[in-house]
């Protein structure tokens, strides 16, 4: 099964030392080998990196390994392929834009008898149950507010309905943003754990790599870290309960 990565920050933070440990688990110390990608956003401007090859062996996932991109909003994905071929156009994170800001969206699991219907706004390049579900997530929103962007609080509910929808097909566990927002829906398993004052070092379960984050941040900065399987081995990390779906705003969850 895939696994997700996703970054949720007050301030423009660089995710290098999480990816560091999770691009080794796309080959080298777990089985998701089929691809990975992630996504930056940069303002209103979004950078996606796509491979087809292992992230554990990838150029590209060096590159991002060692280059320290400053984002508000990140989502990776290394892939364990369950629908369609291994391919750049079936290459996670997908991305779309919807009431004039893109969407980047990446989901861990499988899903049967999944076959909605769609306006034609949204449509697959690739052939995933993933992609195809994103599509159909965007189309419900467009449909129910197409006049533009509405209130947090309507997104998080169409966003919620959508979700429970879904996942009656199977295992839906996805990371979603605007580059405002970000949103983590837990189907079987997701984790997270919020970084602020006092900061303390922290070390990766994948590599034998630890960083001291008092000595990189600064008193205000919060950041959320959101993955399939903790990172670390001496942090608390928090576990999503089944069917929950959490909002993050600043690095901080919000309740609307």
């Amino acid at each position: 099964m895939c696994q997700l990565l996703g970054m949720n920050c007050n301030v423009p933070t660089d995710i290098c030392f999480s990816f560091e440990g999770f691009r080794a688990r796309g080959g080298k110390t777990d089985i998701h080998a089929d691809g990975w990608g992630i996504g930056f956003y940069e303002g209103e401007g979004s950078r996606l990196f796509l491979d087809t090859k292992p992230s554990s062996e990838s150029v590209v996932a060096e590159l991002v390994r060692n280059y320290p991109i400053h984002s508000l909003n990140t989502i990776a994905h290394i892939r364990k392929a369950t629908h369609g071929e291994v391919s750049l156009r079936n290459t996670h994170p997908f991305q779309r834009e919807l009431w004039g800001n893109y969407w980047v969206f990446a989901h861990n699991g499988e899903l049967k008898d999944f076959d909605p219907p769609l306006s034609g706004r949204f449509m697959p390049v690739g052939h995933t149950d993933s992609e195809l579900a994103f599509c159909y997530l965007l189309d419900r929103l467009s449909q129910r507010f197409p006049t533009g962007r509405p209130a947090l609080r309507q997104i998080y509910a169409v966003v919620n309905d959508v979700s429970r929808e879904i996942a009656e097909h199977g295992m839906f566990n996805f990371l979603l943003s605007d580059g405002m927002i970000f949103f983590a829906h837990c189907s079987t398993t997701l984790h997270y754990i919020i970084r602020k004052a006092p900061f303390k070092k922290a070390h990766l379960i994948d590599e034998d790599v630890s960083v001291d984050f008092d000595a990189v941040t600064t008193p205000n900065d919060i950041v959320t870290v959101i993955a399939s399987v903790p990172l670390t081995d001496n942090e608390e990390w928090t576990k999503m309960s089944t069917g929950e779906l959490i909002l993050f705003k600043d690095g901080m969850p919000i309740f609307v």
